[in-house]
């Protein structure tokens, strides 16, 4: 467009829309740390406050709190009484800000702006020479997924996802062979072993450092009944070992897709179940115009998932594979009597569940 055809009302509307863009931007990466230094969990039970009063309550320096107060004032987070000097964290904000708000912590997933903004050179470069980029160049990766775990997975086991496969529940209470592929630091599954002592539950993912940390946390709660073990998932050749294998956005970023969901299925015993979790989303741009989260899932899917997979010689399926793509590559590995499922408390998800 020349500048002879410029419509000066459009172009000032999508200024508008880029500072707009900035400024949340940036909000979100001060939030990001608003939940890391701890700084909503102090604020949500305060009375107004001064930055000295918070930085007693809290031990962080006062004048880093003064320069946060002020991103998140100015950012329509907190309020603030220039009279009395003071700030306060509205409760009905707090609702979606701290630890105690649960799945509603919209905060922690603030964190995946620093996280991803650290590797941009790598993926800048990954633009030219088309390799994508390893999961090394990301700092704090699975510190953050296992925070994402706990809120999305780990809470709604018992209430909303275990019920998603009828009768299960009382299958694990009898005893169940459980396998989680790309298990993480394993806190969902260390969640399921604590709550059925009866069943057996493995855990693979080829990070070492994960699976030191799933292995430390099962010791220091004692349990007997979980192991888990570094394994590629494109790797593995368990066959018929299973009742029941999961996975929570563990496929969209493999390097080797296919051969991982026909491993799972060589897994699963005859009637076996595969609860599989992963981004909610079309297959196609066209069908992600309206949805909540679309520029943040083609993100992260371009700064890490997509990326991650074509260091590894992938296809780089992205987050943003979509139901369409999903649903045939169940049914080319062999799965049948394939369900979706979308459950309140995780708008980001759906959830498939199928059988061999």
């Amino acid at each position: 467009m020349t500048a002879a055809t410029l419509e000066p009302t459009r172009a000032e509307a999508f200024a508008d829309r880029m500072m707009d863009t900035l400024n949340h931007a940036a909000a979100a990466l001060m939030i990001s740390v608003g939940h890391r230094t701890g700084l909503f969990d102090a604020m949500s039970d305060m009375t107004p406050s001064t930055p000295k009063a918070i930085a007693r309550r809290t031990g962080l320096s006062e004048r880093y709190i003064r320069e946060w107060l002020g991103a998140m004032y100015t950012a329509r987070v907190v309020e603030h009484d220039p009279t009395q000097g003071t700030y306060t964290l509205p409760t009905e904000h707090a609702a979606w800000l701290t630890r105690a708000a649960g799945s509603n912590n919209l905060a922690a997933s603030t964190q995946w702006i620093g996280l991803l903004g650290a590797a941009e050179n790598d993926v800048v470069e990954a633009f030219v020479h088309g390799k994508g980029v390893p999961y090394s160049a990301y700092s704090r990766f699975h510190e953050v997924m296992a925070e994402e775990s706990q809120q999305t997975v780990v809470a709604a086991l018992r209430e909303h996802i275990l019920p998603l496969v009828p009768g299960l529940s009382q299958k694990l209470i009898e005893g169940l062979d459980v396998l989680d592929v790309g298990c993480g630091a394993g806190r969902a599954l260390i969640r399921l072993a604590e709550s059925f002592p009866s069943s057996r539950f493995t855990g693979y993912d080829f990070s070492e450092e994960a699976i030191q940390t799933a292995r430390e946390d099962a010791q220091k709660k004692g349990l007997s009944n979980v192991r888990f073990v570094v394994q590629d998932a494109a790797a593995f050749t368990d066959a018929e070992a299973y009742d029941l294998v999961l996975t929570f956005d563990a496929i969209h970023d493999q390097a080797r897709p296919e051969t991982v969901l026909d491993n799972i299925r060589r897994a699963l015993r005859p009637g076996g179940v595969y609860l599989c979790q992963d981004i909610k989303a079309h297959s196609r741009h066209h069908g992600n115009e309206d949805h909540p989260a679309g520029p943040f899932i083609y993100t992260v899917s371009c700064m890490h998932c997509m990326s991650v997979s074509l260091a590894n010689g992938g296809p780089g399926l992205g987050a943003a594979w979509g139901k369409q793509v999903a649903m045939r590559m169940f049914y080319n590995a062999g799965f049948r009597n394939i369900r979706v499922d979308e459950l309140e408390h995780d708008f980001l998800n759906n959830y498939y569940t199928m059988t061999k």
